[in-house]
């Protein structure tokens, strides 16, 4: 008489734990993310439970590696799960391994500007997110020697054109580049084109008899601005907010120009919300929009 042997093959209850803590930590982090981008959460909560996040993720990595030992040294079921619990976990840790790069090899700085020397001063003063993680509320000299030595390339921008049209470049720019403007200060100092006032002296003369000498007015007393001017005589300042397209991180801008020698000189500052550390975001912000600014105004030079 046969006997029929049948083979059972255990099951790897790590595994299986693995793909349930990697489905939970990856929907976690997307509901996160876009709380935080379109929702009321604020950037330390979102921190806090994106760092939860992903540690719910690296242990659905180490029970996902016990549950592939398993399936090598005694054949266990679970390799299909382990896989599974891998790849849902990739989202999580790869935002935070690239995060953590950042944080290690870019400088520790939260504001930059294309004018380490004398930055564009803020029109209202950004006000930082209170709480955790904690920062200096001061700017040092060695901070910008940081920046300096870690971005030598992020300088301003000189263009061959008027104040006005440049001004009209950066609104537009600003627009595109998703920067909410807030505040502006020095708009006295973008005026008309002159040549457009200019009277042909043949009609004035013959309006001069007509009406002989028209006495100029003056300015009120009250007309006389009564807050002191932001930056030089002759800046126009432009201030306002952006956030990052995916996680919605908050950052202050403010733009500078200032016409120099039939030319305008634009300088920018960008700093971070939360935090003593941008990861190197505030550098690409500035970066990112002069270049669009260069791209812009080569394209209406000949206007």
């Amino acid at each position: 008489m046969a006997i029929t042997i049948q083979y059972e093959r255990p099951v790897s209850y790590a595994a299986q734990w693995a793909r349930r803590l990697s489905l939970f930590s990856c929907a976690l982090f997307v509901v996160v993310v876009a709380a935080h981008r379109f929702g009321p959460l604020t950037t330390p909560h979102f921190l806090v439970l994106a760092a939860f996040a992903c540690g719910v993720a690296a242990l659905a990595v180490l029970m996902a590696a016990v549950g592939l030992a398993r399936l090598w040294h005694v054949g266990a079921r679970g390799g299909k799960a382990s896989l599974t619990a891998l790849f849902f976990a990739l989202l999580p840790l790869g935002v935070a391994a690239a995060a953590v790069y950042s944080y290690i090899y870019k400088p520790a700085l939260y504001d930059v500007t294309t004018d380490t020397n004398a930055p564009p001063p803020w029109i209202i003063e950004p006000v930082a997110d209170k709480g955790w993680p904690a920062r200096a509320h001061t700017i040092t000299p060695q901070d910008r020697q940081l920046q300096l030595d870690a971005y030598p390339a992020l300088s301003g921008r000189r263009y061959e054109g008027a104040l006005d049209r440049v001004y009209q470049g950066v609104r537009k720019v600003s627009d595109a580049y998703g920067i909410r403007i807030v505040a502006e200060d020095g708009m006295d100092n973008i005026l008309t084109d002159l040549e457009d006032l200019a009277v042909d002296p043949a009609k004035a003369g013959q309006g001069a008899e007509a009406l002989g000498e028209v006495p100029i007015p003056e300015a009120r007393p009250l007309e006389t601005p009564l807050t002191p001017r932001l930056g030089s005589a002759g800046d126009v300042l432009v201030q306002g907010e952006w956030r990052s397209l995916v996680f919605g991180l908050r950052f202050d801008v403010v733009i500078r120009l200032r016409e120099e020698a039939e030319t305008t000189l634009v300088d920018m500052r960008a700093a971070s919300r939360t935090g003593g550390h941008d990861l190197g975001i505030g550098a690409d912000v500035v970066e990112g929009y002069l270049k669009a600014l260069d791209a812009e105004l080569l394209g209406i030079a000949g206007d």
